[in-house]
């Protein structure tokens, strides 16, 4: 994959952005605290940057698919880099002010909200054989599961040394780097090709269609929604977020200060957490199962093991080894889900779709985190953690009872399953005669 010059280039930028992006929660949570703010304070500043994202990801995808991947993240990195250099000499001159945090925490969020439905569309425009797909996104996997590893832990360093400021300054660095590595692919604008001529022949035969925002984001819908296997596991990883994560994130901590040693235990929780998901990139390298959706779905099995761990009060140990393979899970769901993803959404439609995932997967996650706290109060924290464990068992049974996951193959036929099929134009398929969704 990395012989691939365009691959090699944004895999190389990409990487390099995401130890930024790593580094600067843990450079911006103490920029908090240290300014003289508290709990509240700092829910107000993880806040500002989570809302924009889930707001702007569906526009995101729309323009993603209008002007091209490339064109939308190259203008987010540029973006992302002049907030956190702005936020940079802020805090190093000692004029960093909350409402400013608060607002540029804010326009960092939104670069990410039209960055993330973008980079599933460019994908598999930089990768110029099929199978090779499965490859590419465990890469790009890596690269994500080495940056949780290493970037708090860098920023931990830095920070303690030079100050929040510091950090900052190099996120805004390394944003620069994914800037200039897309600035330097050769991939063509939506419009141009052979692919852009039958994509303008669909629309012909379809009749004339209100070109606008509002009608993009409901040809994307039908492109969702028309295939079941991708609203069945998109419904599946929202409920996820919502019941089991959420949980974990928020109850995982209090447990490890209360019975396995405090803030050490659950950083080792973590960081073996990343270490299986670098693990499980590393086994799927070179593989390509036939059922990938189906694999994808046993491996999320594993998120059940730590909330199961911490319910049922076991040592240490327990939680870390169930970490490493909820990790490796992860990396393994991960590279499947997208690869299936980009192998069978029109590229024209893809970044839509891809928003409309990422929206459902995500928008119930911060109710979760509100409401796993004040849930515990009431039926304990044990109580919580076992019944995600538990949904999570249950809800993997039940997506693999779906013909469609089940099925879902590289060479899939369309007589497989009884997909609804919704709109002729945005379900024809992507790169192959093979199927339609």
């Amino acid at each position: 994959m990395l012989g691939e010059r365009d691959f090699r280039w944004f895999f190389v930028g990409y990487a390099t952005s995401l130890v930024g992006s790593s580094m600067a929660p843990v450079a911006v949570a103490f920029a908090v605290l240290g300014g003289g703010g508290g709990g509240t304070e700092l829910g107000w500043v993880m806040a500002a940057r989570i809302l924009p994202i889930v707001l702007v990801m569906l526009f995101g995808g729309v323009v993603a698919d209008r002007l091209g991947s490339r064109r939308v993240m190259l203008a987010a990195e540029v973006l992302r880099c002049a907030v956190q250099g702005v936020f940079a000499v802020l805090l190093l001159t000692g004029h960093a002010r909350l409402w400013a945090m608060v607002a540029l925490v804010a326009v960092w969020g939104l670069g990410e909200g039209v960055f993330l439905p973008s980079l599933g569309a460019l994908v598999p425009a930089l990768v110029r054989r099929e199978e090779r797909l499965p490859d590419a996104n465990t890469l790009l996997g890596l690269a994500r599961s080495v940056s949780t590893v290493a970037g708090p832990a860098l920023a931990g360093v830095i920070t303690a040394g030079y100050g929040s400021g510091a950090v900052l300054a190099i996120d805004a660095v390394t944003y620069g780097v994914g800037a200039f590595a897309l600035a330097r692919l050769s991939v063509a604008p939506p419009g141009s090709g052979e692919k852009a001529g039958a994509t303008a022949g669909r629309k012909a035969a379809a009749g004339d269609r209100e070109d606008s925002m509002l009608a993009d984001l409901r040809n994307g819908w039908s492109a969702f929604r028309s295939r079941r296997w991708l609203w069945v596991t998109t419904v599946q990883m929202g409920l996820f977020n919502l019941l089991v994560w959420a949980p974990f994130l928020v109850l995982g901590p209090l447990t490890a200060q209360r019975e396995l040693g405090g803030a050490r235990a659950w950083g080792l929780v973590m960081g073996v957490y990343g270490i299986g998901a670098v693990l499980g990139g590393l086994l799927m390298l070179g593989r390509r199962p036939g059922r990938p959706l189906a694999v994808a779905t046993v491996a999320t099995l594993g998120w059940a093991l730590p909330s199961a761990s911490l319910a049922a009060g076991l040592p240490l140990g327990w939680t870390v080894a169930a970490a490493l393979v909820a990790g490796s899970g992860s990396a393994v769901c991960g590279s499947l889900y997208e690869s299936t993803l980009q192998r069978w959404v029109p590229t024209e439609v893809l970044a839509r779709v891809t928003a409309f995932g990422g929206l459902g997967a995500f928008v119930l996650g911060p109710l979760g985190l509100a409401a796993a706290g004040p849930l515990a109060d009431r039926v304990g924290v044990a109580a919580v953690l076992a019944f995600g464990a538990g949904w999570q068992l249950l809800a993997a049974a039940a997506v693999l009872a779906v013909r469609a996951v089940r099925r879902r193959g590289w060479d899939w036929e369309p007589a497989a399953d009884a997909e609804v099929v919704a709109d002729a134009e945005v379900v024809a398929p992507a790169r192959s005669a093979a199927g339609a969704g």
